[in-house]
């Protein structure tokens, strides 16, 4: 996920240990994508709210 970030908008993630089998994605203070009902959101869903939340 991070090379992909990375690849198509040129962000660098930064990785945070969370809770056990936790996956959520901040851009700033704002949560924009995270893992419900056992089920990680699809790349380009977190690339898209990625793009979305990026100021500019």
């Amino acid at each position: 996920m991070a090379a992909d970030l990375k690849r198509d908008l040129g962000v660098d993630a930064q990785l945070e240990v969370g809770g056990s089998g936790e996956f959520t994605v901040w851009v700033d203070q704002q949560k924009v994508a995270e893992k419900k009902w056992g089920r990680f959101p699809a790349p380009e869903d977190v690339i898209t709210a990625v793009r979305s939340a990026m100021p500019g």
